[in-house]
Order: structure tokens, then C-alpha cells, then sequence
């Protein structure tokens, strides 16, 4: 027996239900008939809407003027954000950021050339070594007069095989050169330096008695690689070895850290540093490893002969396959009370004097 559900009561008084019509929501694109007045039903008047082909813009698309209550906010009709004078212009008129990894971002007055040296000694030196080949030389007006007798004798070293030195104002000089770099008056322009390979270093040393080379396992900041570089000259290192990876380039932050020591210590780059220092090993080359948690001192360490000095990043330090490879660890006693660690630019420092007190 099939149960039919009862029929529930109309409530408007009427004795049959009425059927509900099926909700729809209002729209604004909705047609209600409108009558030959431009008048709706009701009475309201309707302005005509435009259909595609007038004025060459549907009124569907987005590219109709108006967004927003009063139309007052134009879009842009390529990137479909506001054109508002905050993003019109954003992004266009700045100069570019240096970058975290020491490459210098491309300048309108750089032209896509070969990369800028600023300051003082990182320039002159620049200018004096003649593997560089130099396409321009800025030098600013205030400065000109103090910087006359330097660029003189680096004229004098070089031979004068660099075109003329350009006065110009600091506003250019600046344009020229990354945001916030500390140019001192001076900036040249100047090709990369070729490096060597790990096979002329060992040809470099061999059959010297005491050589020291520093290798440096992942430090990837362009500062502390220029600061190992001119603790590097200081003490007479044949050369500094680079993984291709994980390393900064021979950038212009480089190159003003190393304060001019990147024209006279050779950079070498490798595929896989571990392979590298085996190489150095089979050279009867020393490889020196500085480790926080070494056993031993570096004051009581036999560092003659020629030494490979191993440094690692500030955070992680030596990696394991590195700290396999190096025949012994070393750590500089430190008041641990005091502080932790040293940055790995002054731990090269005092490692690199230990090393140079040994040969004298």
C-alpha cells in the first residue's frame, strides 16, 4: 500500500496551491522588455547598451573603462592591474638592487659590457695589471685632482694601453654603478680575469719546498671571499681554490673587498673539491682542515712545507667528504665563554699568519 504524504494546507486562503515559480537571481545583464520610450516595464529609463562592435570594445570584456563604483581606476590592458601612478611606474625608474651573490645587475650606462671595478685600490689595480683589458675609466671631478698622481703610475705600470680617463659628475658615476657602492671617485670598466686550473697550480708549486694554498669548501659570500683574498696577498698564497658551485663569482663586491688582492692571487675553480684535494695530496701537498671541534691547536700543529689551508662555510663548516679527505684537523683556541666562532675571513687570517711565522 503506498503511502502518499498529506497535503499541507494553503495558507493564502485559496483552496488549490499555487505553483512557486523558480528562483532566479537578479542580474545587470538580465533583459526586462523595454519599451520605444527607452523606457523599462516599470517605468525606469534604461540607457541603450552598447553591444560588440560599438566603439570596438564588448561590453562583456575586461577592457571596459571604469572599475570599481565610479569607474575612476584605469586597468592596464596588459597586466590587468591598476594603472595608478604606483605600479605605472614601478619598477622602471628604480635602479636595480645588487644582488645577494656579488653578481652586479645590468645599468643602462653599462651597455652589456664587461663588468665595473670601483674603489680606489680595487681600480688602480685593475688599471696596473696588464691581463685586463680596459674599456673605460670614470673618474669623478671632485676626486680628479687626488687621484691624479695614482692614476699616473698606474698609466706608468701598464704601459698607457687604456683609453683616456673621463671626468664626470658623481650623479653619473653613481648612475653607473650598482646603488650604494662605495666608489671613492673611481671606477673602471674591465674585462674578467682568466683563472687557472688546478693542474697549472700544481705545476706552480711543484719542486718548491713550502707553498701554501687555501681551499675554500662552500663560503659563498663575496665579502669574506675578498677578505680571505687580501689576507691571501698578505701572506704570500700561491692560490685559492673554488668549487664551481656554491661559490661567488669574480664580481666588482669581490674584487672591493679584496681592496686590489684579486689581480695578484689566482683563483681556481674546480668540479668537486674533494677530487681536488686528492690531487693535492698526490702532490704531497699538506691538506690542513680548520674545524671548530679539532682535537688539536693550530700552534701545535707541523705546518711546513707546502700547505693546503681548508676552510669551510660559517654555518655548516667542512662538509664530510672535505673533512675526509684533509690529513689533519685544526681548531684556534678561543674563550668559548666569549664567543662561539670567528668569521671564517678572520679565522683565514690567523690561520694564514700561523702558517707564514712556520717559513720565516
Amino acid at each position: 500500500m503506498n503511502r502518499k504524504h498529506p497535503r499541507r494546507p494553503d495558507r493564502s486562503g485559496g483552496g488549490e496551491r499555487r505553483e512557486a515559480r523558480p528562483f532566479s537571481s537578479p542580474s545587470r545583464t538580465s533583459s526586462r522588455p523595454e519599451g520605444g520610450d527607452g523606457k523599462d516595464t516599470r517605468g525606469r529609463f534604461r540607457p541603450p547598451r552598447p553591444e560588440r562592435g560599438e566603439e570596438g570594445v564588448d561590453r562583456h570584456s575586461p577592457q571596459r573603462q571604469g572599475s570599481g563604483r565610479h569607474g575612476a581606476e584605469r586597468r592596464d590592458p596588459v597586466r590587468g592591474a591598476p594603472e595608478g601612478p604606483a605600479t605605472r611606474r614601478s619598477g622602471r625608474d628604480e635602479p636595480p638592487k645588487p644582488r645577494e651573490d656579488g653578481r652586479e645587475p645590468s645599468r643602462s650606462m653599462q651597455g652589456g659590457g664587461p663588468p665595473w671595478i670601483y674603489g680606489t685600490h680595487a681600480a688602480l689595480a685593475a688599471l696596473a695589471n696588464p691581463a685586463r683589458r680596459i674599456c673605460r675609466v670614470l673618474v669623478g671631478r671632485d676626486q680628479a685632482e687626488a687621484l691624479s698622481a695614482a692614476l699616473a703610475a698606474a698609466i706608468a705600470a701598464r704601459g698607457g694601453d687604456f683609453p683616456p680617463a673621463e671626468h664626470v659628475a658623481r650623479e653619473d658615476l653613481e648612475r653607473a654603478l650598482p646603488r650604494g657602492s662605495v666608489h671613492q671617485g673611481l671606477a673602471v670598466q674591465a674585462s674578467d680575469l682568466e683563472g687557472i686550473d688546478i693542474d697549472d697550480l700544481l705545476r706552480l708549486v711543484d719542486g718548491a719546498p713550502s707553498a701554501c694554498i687555501v681551499a675554500l669548501d662552500q663560503v659563498t659570500d663575496p665579502h669574506n671571499v675578498g677578505a680571505i683574498l687580501r689576507s691571501a696577498a698578505a701572506f704570500g698564497v700561491a692560490a685559492v681554490i673554488l668549487p664551481e658551485r656554491h661559490a661567488p663569482a669574480a664580481s666588482a663586491v669581490m674584487a672591493k673587498a679584496a681592496s686590489g688582492a684579486m689581480e695578484r692571487v689566482p683563483l681556481v675553480r674546480v668540479v668537486n673539491l674533494a677530487r681536488a684535494l686528492d690531487q693535492l695530496k698526490a702532490a704531497n701537498v699538506w691538506c690542513v682542515g680548520l674545524a671548530g671541534d679539532a682535537p688539536q691547536a693550530l700552534g701545535q700543529a707541523d705546518l711546513t712545507g707546502r700547505i693546503a689551508l681548508v676552510l669551510g662555510s660559517e654555518g655548516e663548516g667542512l662538509r664530510r667528504l672535505t673533512r675526509e679527505r684533509c690529513d689533519m684537523l685544526v681548531r684556534i683556541p678561543m674563550a668559548r665563554e666569549a664567543v662561539e666562532s670567528l668569521n671564517v675571513s678572520n679565522a683565514a687570517a690567523v690561520a694564514l699568519y700561523e702558517i707564514a711565522r712556520r717559513r720565516v
